[in-house]
């Protein structure tokens, strides 16, 4: 089934190159079918590679997706136009008095600074609050989770001595979970951040899970009991080229970096490495969709609470 976004996005013709399954406002005003509403809180800078990235896996599903995407309004894009905000996103405000089957919160370069420090952490924490009464289930992403993870639990982030830097083996701990069904015994995920959580302050609440983990990149999945909040800790939704980006970028910049670990084949840089980790991100955002949106979603979402 397909993916119903802006008549306009960029996104469309990418994904209609690459064959995913893709619906345009006109079209889908035709059907006769509720689709999930997903609403996705987009904090990474370059707006229009996200939101392709999270287009092209909410749209490879047997289930029909509406995509709402929301800005913050305390903070203004530097990397993305203003005709393009203006023309796809909404602010909170906009979108407040509605209900979503799922939401995704993104990641955002902004780890290294104090979570009060971030000029819109005050209108985030509104929305996570929101979010445990007007969305089924909430999917965070990098940040976005170590971010949800301090608002809701306290979980704090910790520096780490060098930036994570790479693609990663993962395992899974729970090997019932929904979340994980269809993955293989290793798995592989790119990170890229200079923090993480501690495994002891996520095993002291009760109501959290961990799901799977990585030795070298440290906890990876986590969900409440019934899978209302997920949070994740890599980036399976990153392009082949997204770590070669970053680290030409941060290279550009004078930063101290080294090459992404497991990602450059016999450690020669090149800009489009294979990917190692597209089946597992596809299983992931399905089983995601289908197990805890879909499957136990009201399909009157104005009952959500």
């Amino acid at each position: 089934m397909p993916i119903k976004i802006p008549t306009d996005l960029p996104a469309k013709a990418i994904l209609n190159a690459e064959n995913i399954f893709i619906m345009t406002e006109t079209r889908a005003g035709k059907q006769d079918i509720r689709p999930l509403r997903i609403l996705v809180l987009n904090l990474m800078p370059k707006k229009i590679e996200t939101e392709t990235q999270l287009c092209r896996l909410l749209g490879n599903t047997p289930l029909q997706v509406e995509l709402e995407l929301i800005k913050t309004k305390s903070h203004e894009s530097k990397n993305t136009s203003q005709e393009h905000m203006i023309s796809f996103y909404k602010t909170f405000d906009d979108v407040c008095d509605e209900n979503f089957d799922g939401m995704i919160i993104t990641g955002a370069p902004v780890e290294q600074l104090k979570f009060e420090d971030v000029d819109y952490w005050d209108e985030l924490c509104r929305i996570m609050e929101w979010s445990k009464t007007h969305v089924w289930s909430t999917f965070h992403i990098c940040w976005g989770a170590q971010a949800a993870l301090y608002y809701h639990y306290g979980i704090k982030k910790y520096d780490l001595p060098e930036k994570l830097f790479g693609v990663f083996p993962h395992k899974a701990e729970k090997k019932n979970s929904m979340l994980l069904r269809g993955f293989d015994d290793i798995f592989m995920v790119p990170h890229s951040r200079h923090t993480t959580i501690l495994r002891e302050e996520v095993e002291a609440v009760p109501g959290l899970r961990i799901l799977a983990s990585s030795k070298e990149a440290g906890v990876y999945a986590i969900s409440t009991k019934k899978g209302r909040q997920i949070f994740i800790t890599g980036h399976s939704e990153y392009d082949s080229d997204t770590l070669y980006n970053e680290y030409n970028r941060d290279l550009d910049a004078g930063k101290p970096i080294e090459k992404p670990v497991n990602y450059f084949p016999d450690d020669k840089v090149i800009p489009k490495p294979p990917v190692t980790w597209r089946s597992s991100a596809n299983l992931l955002y399905s089983n995601w969709l289908n197990y805890f949106v879909y499957q136990n979603t009201p399909y009157d979402i104005t009952t959500i609470k």
